[in-house]
């Protein structure tokens, strides 16, 4: 098989949550949502929506999938979107339940990749830096400019930027890689 089959996504379903806007617009299981407010006035309406949608649905989601199709199939390939968020907390958001839900995210996305494995499932997850979006807009507007200087690649992520690493975790490409992440972010994450 060459490279270019190793990427061919040609026969394979896929299901994509989440897919309507914002960075859904580029790939699988991402909807999300995120609350600004200090640590010590956060609502627990608030908090309990964002962990909500960004970890308890992923959960939900992938636990119906595998049940229904992955284990029985005994094969499967899940792609949780998390977020750098998930690996370090920057001062620019407070939002604590965003932090939370996105590192509960990835860490799920190893646990879950760990118990799967036996049954052919891989389950990996794209952490996306900052990108515009209806749910950032508000924020970037604000920091872009201190977001672009501090990424080594001086920029925010754009409408294609996220497509590639979907593609690799999704095809024949990433078939030994699971319990893993990729950050997709403009290297800021790394300083």
């Amino acid at each position: 098989m060459g490279v270019r089959e190793l990427f061919e996504l040609k026969g394979k379903v896929a299901l994509v949550t989440g897919g309507s806007r914002g960075l859904g617009l580029q790939m699988v299981n991402n909807a999300g949502t995120s609350w600004g407010a200090p640590a010590e006035q956060y609502p627990l309406d608030a908090w309990n929506k964002v962990m909500t949608l960004n970890s308890t649905s992923v959960f939900m989601l992938s636990q119906e999938v595998a049940n229904r199709c992955f284990i029985p199939q005994h094969s499967g390939n899940i792609i949780v979107v998390a977020s750098v968020a998930a690996l370090r907390v920057g001062m620019t958001m407070k939002a604590a339940a965003y932090y939370a839900s996105k590192a509960a995210a990835l860490h799920l996305t190893r646990v879950l990749a760990a118990e799967w494995g036996p049954h052919g499932i891989r389950v990996n997850a794209i952490c996306p830096g900052f990108f515009p979006s209806k749910m950032s807009s508000g924020l970037l507007d604000k920091i872009s400019a201190s977001v672009i200087e501090r990424t080594p690649l001086g920029r925010i992520g754009g409408d294609t930027d996220l497509m590639g690493a979907a593609v690799y975790l999704a095809s024949d490409a990433s078939r030994h890689v699971t319990g893993q992440y990729i950050a997709v972010d403009g290297g800021a994450s790394s300083v």
